[in-house]
């Protein structure tokens, strides 16, 4: 009798517990999007890498999902408007890039300030990333400017050579000659008699076709996928070096609202992101350069003697970057000086020393 009872007992809470709800699973809509195309390994990754590992991690622990709202290649943001979409709230996920928002985003532009620097993109990002985390007040004042939170996730492009319709081979070569580039690395030609106008790869093809100019600043794995040597077919080894362009952010009303699992989540994803880009794009490297010769396009050796000389000549460009920046009232030189002692200690050093001027 009392071992029924028992029984009884025991089959009663196993009901109650079949019956009881289990725990609620929050959904959170976000909206991630960017100006570029999904042609570009920094937006292809956010789509194949990124997003999936997020996922992934909250599975976990399964008390969150996130319901997932992309648009790319300007279907939501259009490029250069991405801090006023992340204020507004039109986006809550995306690149955080001071390419081409240079107003507010302009800290994440320090490579650009400092060209003619390593070839190696992983090595460059890990010199930056290390000189943003380690310098006091410096991701603070990115936040401060944009309500965005940098959590990792930095990238950088392989080294900045110049496309042209015509074989550039010596300073002397490029007067006249009128190049698309991004604002920031306009300033390399300051001096050489080359005249740059402001583009990007989502026009580069039409423009160089038509003749709003001669050709472009650009990368091997970006320009041949837009297969501009069809209307560049000179790829000049300028040798500008590879520049860090960004990492991910997301709106920092959002991520006020994510648990901490949640969070962790995010920078694994954001981490996941950058080993990916990474490792597709040198994989990329020596198929595009292969493609490039085998479609008419040809490598042509800038002097290195030519170069030095344009090296020792042009502007200071960090020096007119750090009054920009010091204006809107970032930690800059000490984020220069780490960026520039992390390079020369993994054995890379400037050939010039912007700095010390």
């Amino acid at each position: 009798m009392h071992r029924n009872a028992l029984l009884g007992g025991a089959a009663a809470i196993a009901v109650a517990w079949a019956a009881a709800p289990a725990v609620a699973q929050e959904t959170i809509n976000l909206t991630v999007a960017t100006g570029h195309p999904e042609v570009f390994l920094w937006v292809k990754h956010i789509k194949e890498t990124f997003i999936p590992t997020v996922d992934a991690e909250l599975a976990k622990a399964g008390d969150v999902k996130i319901d997932w709202t992309q648009g790319y290649g300007g279907t939501i943001v259009k490029l250069g408007s991405e801090v006023e979409a992340f204020q507004q709230g039109i986006i809550d996920v995306g690149q955080m890039s001071g390419v081409f928002n240079p107003a507010t985003m302009g800290l994440l532009n320090l490579t650009y300030a400092m060209p003619f620097g390593p070839a190696d993109a992983r090595g460059v990002t890990a010199a930056v990333e290390a000189a943003l985390t380690e310098t006091e007040g410096a991701l603070a004042k990115l936040e401060e400017a944009t309500g965005v939170v940098y959590i990792g996730g930095g990238i950088a492009i392989d080294d900045y050579n110049i496309a042209s319709t015509r074989e550039l081979t010596k300073i002397a070569d490029m007067n006249g000659v009128k190049l698309g580039g991004a604002g920031p690395n306009l300033a390399w030609l300051a001096g050489t008699g080359a005249v740059g106008v402001q583009g990007s790869y989502v026009s580069f093809y039409n423009d160089i076709k038509t003749g709003v100019y001669d050709g472009n600043i650009g990368w091997m794995t970006a320009n041949v996928p837009a297969k501009l040597y069809e209307v560049a077919p000179n790829w000049n080894l300028t040798h500008f070096g590879a520049m860090y362009i960004g990492g991910m952010g997301v709106s920092k009303q959002q991520w006020d609202t994510f648990s901490d699992g949640t969070k962790a989540a995010f920078r694994a994803a954001a981490a996941a992101y950058t080993k990916a880009y990474f490792d597709e794009q040198e994989a990329r490297y020596d198929a595009a350069k292969k493609t490039l010769v085998e479609a008419g396009g040809k490598l042509v050796e800038f002097d290195p003697a030519e170069r030095t000389a344009w090296i020792k000549a042009l502007p200071n460009p960090t020096a007119a970057w750090i009054k920009a920046a010091e204006a809107r009232g970032e930690p800059v030189r000490p984020v220069l000086e780490a960026y520039r002692d992390r390079l020369k200690a993994t054995g890379f050093a400037f050939e010039r020393d912007y700095l010390a001027e």
